[in-house]
């Protein structure tokens, strides 16, 4: 028997609640995953934003496929699926903080990180990882105590509000969108003597040098690709100097500016925008412009920042205005990916034999 990680957002939570709860779903593109997972094996629940472990599903079939609505929306992306049997479920109120010294403590990946860090969140970043047998068996352990203690940590309920998303009724789907608050500036002042070289050109540089061994051809926009390649420090960088494309020049003029692509051949196979120190909007939009001016266009497109921002590109990016394109929501084509998951598969060896899809298992969707 082996355990996965299921995760909810408050909005599949609450529909899963709703539900005879003998379902559980997963996006195609964890199709891969899935293969892996056992009759027996058992989901330890985790419900993103509140950061709580809420329930223990026992698998009940192997895996397949089904595109008609576990609960009442159209269009349900959760089609890899899974029967499975509820072991435990907790109430919003009942489920455990991770934050709670009983899980805190002993966690491998909470274990001596500070509360108020986010280093700890890569291990909860996609569902069906699976856990250490350590860590599946004291959240089991805890998870099972709770029917017996029935402890209630308290939500605000206001603030538990603002993660639902609102739904849009469209002719063709339901459409979930976030209308973000507007928290004021969001600008990092970065002092020049603190930092030799600008984050987010070290992670462009990054980026590039990933797709580089995976044998892409890389496009930095002009005014950048200075830092870029000094900060790279490739002898012999595969760089374009111009897009191999044909578009119409606004097209083209909107592509050139995006912080990093990925090309194989004629195609843009991933396009990247890294926001450190600008605004998120602004990189969001600039996504949203190419897919506005090409519809048609099928490019993974991928924000990247810090850990600490993780929680503000999921609310921009669900915003009526990007939620409502004439292609689909962008949040379907555009992830998150963090700077700390981004190094994680710098490290990989052998990059070069492996497919652009690896990028998949260190991207997140907007939920």
């Amino acid at each position: 028997m082996a355990y996965f990680l299921d995760l909810f957002s408050p909005e599949t939570y609450e529909a899963f609640s709703s539900s005879n709860k003998t379902i559980s779903g997963f996006r195609v593109r964890q199709q891969n995953q899935a293969s892996k997972v056992q009759p027996g094996d058992k989901f330890i629940c985790y419900m993103t934003k509140l950061s709580r472990w809420v329930g223990i599903l026992e698998v009940t079939s192997d895996w397949f496929k089904d595109d008609s609505p576990i609960f009442t929306e159209q269009n349900d992306p959760f089609i890899v699926r899974f029967k499975v049997k509820p072991l435990v479920w907790l109430d919003k109120e009942k489920g455990i903080p991770i934050h709670d010294d009983r899980i805190w403590n002993n966690l491998t990946f909470t274990k001596g990180h500070d509360k108020n860090s986010s280093k700890w969140t890569g291990k909860l970043r996609a569902s069906l990882s699976k856990l250490e047998d350590r860590d599946a068996r004291l959240l089991e352990k805890t998870i099972l105590n709770q029917l017996k203690e029935n402890e209630t940590f308290e939500i605000d309920k206001a603030d538990y509000e603002k993660y639902v998303t609102h739904k849009i009724h469209r002719e063709d789907k339901v459409v979930s969108v976030t209308v973000p608050q507007d928290n004021g500036s969001e600008v990092e002042v970065l002092p020049e003597a603190q930092v030799e070289v600008r984050e987010s050109i070290k992670i462009q540089a990054l980026l590039a040098d990933i797709g580089a061994k995976m044998g892409m051809k890389i496009w930095i926009p002009r005014n950048d690709r200075t830092a870029v390649l000094e900060e790279w420090k490739n002898n012999n960088p595969p760089i374009l100097t111009i897009l191999p494309l044909n578009y119409d020049e606004t097209t083209i003029k909107t592509i050139e500016q995006i912080d990093v692509l990925w090309l194989k051949g004629r195609s843009i196979v991933r396009a990247f925008e890294v926001e450190h120190t600008t605004s998120i909007y602004s990189g969001i939009l600039r996504m949203a412009d190419l897919l506005a001016l090409q519809p048609n266009m099928d490019i993974k497109l991928h924000i990247v920042a810090p850990l600490v921002r993780r929680e503000k590109v999921f609310q921009e990016i669900r915003r009526p205005v990007f939620s409502l394109l004439e292609k689909g929501p962008l949040s379907e084509s555009c992830t998150y990916i963090s700077y700390d998951s981004l190094k994680e598969l710098s490290q990989l060896k052998h990059l070069a034999h492996l497919s652009e899809s690896v990028l998949d298992e260190y991207s997140e969707e907007a939920e």
